[in-house]
């Protein structure tokens, strides 16, 4: 009767233990919004480190149809507290609706970073609320 009861318990512990292996460690995720689009930022590098290129990973999604947005434009920029401000345009591909840009953060601190959108040359650029980045001091040399 004991072994009765210890095998649905022992079922529900490697039923847990399997599904904890089979999930894969998800990439932080920034999720921002525009009037007409849903915009997923991710970094190479979190957090990135002065004097080094991070690439952004950009994925961007039409908000009324829930498509991804192919062959649109836009810049990725940032700003320090003295003023120093950087950027990137948004270059397509490979994955639709998906974009890259490299910054190369100048100094060490906090940055506020923002994005720029649009679908095509018609379109007005659309402007996400920034974002807030600290940027650790670049990597000693060996």
């Amino acid at each position: 009767m004991t072994r009765l009861r210890i095998r649905p318990v022992l079922a529900a512990f490697l039923l847990a233990g399997l599904s904890a292996c089979a999930s894969e460690p998800q990439p932080y995720e920034i999720r921002l919004a525009t009037e007409d689009y849903e915009l997923r930022v991710t970094a190479d590098v979190l957090p990135p480190r002065a004097v080094e290129f991070t690439t952004y990973t950009i994925k961007v999604t039409d908000l009324a149809s829930k498509q991804p947005v192919v062959g649109g434009e836009g810049r990725l920029f940032a700003t320090n507290a003295g003023g120093v401000s950087i950027w990137d345009g948004l270059a397509y591909g490979p994955e639709p609706g998906t974009y890259r840009a490299r910054l190369k953060f100048l100094t060490a601190g906090e940055w506020a970073i923002g994005l720029q959108f649009r679908r095509d040359t018609t379109s007005a650029l659309q402007r996400t609320h920034d974002w807030r980045q600290l940027v650790r001091n670049e990597t000693p040399a060996q």
